[in-house]
């Protein structure tokens, strides 16, 4: 997806770069809410349903929903460290870039790492509920999925508003303020 691979085109793009970050975590993101009701992971084949139709056990021996949280652990997990990273990276890269660059961009990167803060706080209670799935509390599922679908909601408005504002002042910061990683925390992934 990306126009140019080489060093200065990406950084020309930085722009185009936020927003592709953005799609791959609101992407990695609906892959975990469908893992929670049961759809395996993008790659993997679906376990079958036991001949009453009912979802498999935890291979453990306890509810089926416990399990799905134990094998989702290591996705959500990720997912949550990758936006904690780009969030972090944001506030001090491109945020602290755009600040001194653009100093009328201050009090939207404000708002932007405020936002940051709270999705912070959600992201520390999902990672909390994933740690360690009781697997005897049925709704420990629905804890985690409505977490999740805040947190999708939040992101949704976040990234938009974010790539609203700052699209335009990225790519004309062109290649002398670093590279993507350094100014936005992650790279997107190669193939995305």
């Amino acid at each position: 997806m990306h126009a140019d691979s080489t060093p200065a085109g990406r950084l020309i793009a930085l722009g185009q770069q936020l927003v592709e970050i953005h799609l791959w975590l609101l992407d990695e993101l609906d892959q975990l809410r469908a893992g929670l009701d049961g759809a395996p992971p993008a790659g993997a084949g679906r376990p079958p349903a036991d001949p009453d139709g009912r979802p498999p056990a935890d291979p453990d021996g306890g509810p089926p929903a416990a399990g799905r949280l134990r094998s989702l652990r290591a996705h959500c997990l990720s997912f949550c460290s990758a936006l904690t990273r780009h969030h972090t990276g944001e506030d001090a890269g491109a945020f602290r870039v755009l600040a001194d660059e653009v100093p009328e961009l201050r009090p939207v990167l404000d708002r932007l790492t405020q936002d940051h803060r709270m999705v912070d706080w959600i992201v520390r209670r999902i990672e909390a509920l994933v740690a360690d799935p009781p697997t005897d509390d049925p709704a420990a599922l629905d804890r985690v999925r409505d977490e999740l679908d805040g947190l999708g909601a939040i992101l949704g408005s976040h990234f938009r508003y974010e790539e609203r504002t700052l699209t335009a002042a990225l790519d004309a910061l062109g290649d002398r303020a670093g590279g993507t990683e350094e100014l936005l925390g992650v790279e997107p992934p190669p193939d995305w």
